[in-house]
């Protein structure tokens, strides 16, 4: 069926509000990733402050699938737009006469209302979309497409962001800025938002967040590690990795990496938004069966395998100048970001593919608790193995991810969903 105006306005609103989480979210993350790195704090430190945050989003999507049932989607999105605004205030009291391990007790704390927060958006957005697309010519795969890639180029800028605030303006004043911008943003989506979206129901019980479906469980599996695999390198072995390579020590200098840094991290997930956003193309999605793209998401994974392990032999058997290894990294993780964003965009398809409408906002919760939980698995492991090995077993892991993600995948039942389409 056509769709109809005030569903569009509707999403058009919804992501309008996504975006400007997404803008602070990325900025957040860059800031508290390198002000801490230049206060002296060790990788697994740096780990630390983003675990409370993964830990958050796990439980924040297994209950605010059920949230949304009972209460409606604008209510979780307008929740988690406030408490982002809360944590952002939150951390211009942070003092840096603190100790190391005050100072990560509260980031902790902190990043974990922010990890709720920035769930609690998701969900709601992405969950908006299945019940808002047009379901003629592969409306579905378009639309979410369109939501999750420019999200994540948004996401992109925002590590810009960050690092620019950060040298320009120094992390207090950065962060409340943020705040009061997003304040704004959420008084006019209130304001504003349309009709479209449904109120909830009261019947809704929390024990139907768990999916009795093994497309849904089987692909939500695979979501931890391919998120894993990312996250390994991505949260805090490489931009340390770079830091080491390219800062000379000198408060000029270190100005300077920062925006080096920021720049890469920005550049990546711009990329890697463009990409989902193509991914209905580059799939050729409109002209393929649901089963053939059930399919894909095997072999798209299993392609992915070959970027880090080839990355993970060139760190190993390097022996020339760092520069030459840092061109060699730059320019593989941005062929990692280019293929695992169209394995992403897959995903984010199928699960909306997967579920019925009626509980949509359960299966999506479920599946992005996973997807909070391959963060969290990355994230420790990145501190850890970046401590422990070195780049090379920072690759060396998110390899190994990848190939469990591609097995898992392999277990998606493609002839189920032909059956019942």
């Amino acid at each position: 069926m056509t769709q109809k105006p005030k569903g569009l306005s509707a999403y058009v609103a919804v992501t309008a509000a996504y975006w400007a989480f997404m803008l602070t979210d990325g900025a957040l993350r860059m800031l508290v990733l390198l002000h801490f790195h230049t206060l002296g704090f060790s990788p697994v430190q740096l780990a630390y402050l983003f675990v409370f945050y993964e830990i958050a989003g796990m439980v924040t999507n297994l209950a605010a699938g059920w949230i949304a049932a009972r209460f409606g989607l604008t209510s979780t999105l307008y929740a988690g737009l406030g408490l982002q605004v809360v944590a952002l205030l939150a951390l211009t009291q942070l003092d840096t006469s603190w100790t190391i391990g005050v100072s990560v007790a509260f980031v902790m704390i902190v990043q974990g209302a922010s990890g709720v927060a920035k769930d609690l958006a998701k969900m709601s957005s992405k969950s908006a979309v299945k019940l808002l697309a047009p379901t003629e010519n592969g409306g579905l795969f378009r639309w979410v497409a369109v939501l999750t890639g420019s999200k994540n180029a948004v996401k992109g800028l925002g590590f810009l962001l960050g690092a620019v605030l950060l040298a320009m303006l120094g992390f207090t004043r950065s962060v409340l800025i943020m705040a009061v911008v997003l304040a704004v943003v959420l008084a006019a989506v209130i304001l504003f938002m349309p009709n479209g979206l449904p109120k909830g129901r009261k019947g809704a019980k929390f024990s139907e967040v768990f999916s009795k479906s093994a497309n849904v469980n089987w692909l939500s599996a695979a979501r931890v590690f391919l998120f894993g695999a990312r996250d390994v390198w991505f949260v805090v072995g490489i931009p340390i990795y770079f830091y080491a390579v390219l800062s000379d020590g000198t408060e000029e200098g270190n100005r300077a990496t920062f925006f080096m840094i920021g720049a890469f991290m920005a550049v990546w997930v711009i990329l890697y938004g463009a990409v989902q956003a193509s991914a209905p193309k580059i799939l050729r999605a409109s002209d393929r069966t649901e089963g053939d793209l059930i399919r894909a998401a095997h072999s798209w994974a299993a392609g992915l395998f070959f970027v880090p392990a080839a990355l993970t032999t060139a760190v190993l058997m390097s022996t020339g100048p760092e520069t030459w290894l840092t061109i060699t990294l730059v320019i593989g993780l941005l062929v990692f970001g280019a293929v695992f964003a169209v394995n992403s965009s897959l995903h984010s398809y199928l699960i909306l593919a997967f579920t019925k409408s009626e509980r949509v906002t359960m299966d999506v919760g479920f599946y992005y608790m996973a997807n909070a939980s391959g963060r969290l698995l990355g994230t420790v492991l990145s501190g850890l193995t970046y401590q422990i090995g070195g780049l090379p077993l920072v690759l060396a892991t998110a390899s190994l991810m990848v190939a469990l993600a591609a097995l898992t995948s392999g277990k998606l039942n493609a002839h189920i969903t032909e059956a019942t389409s």
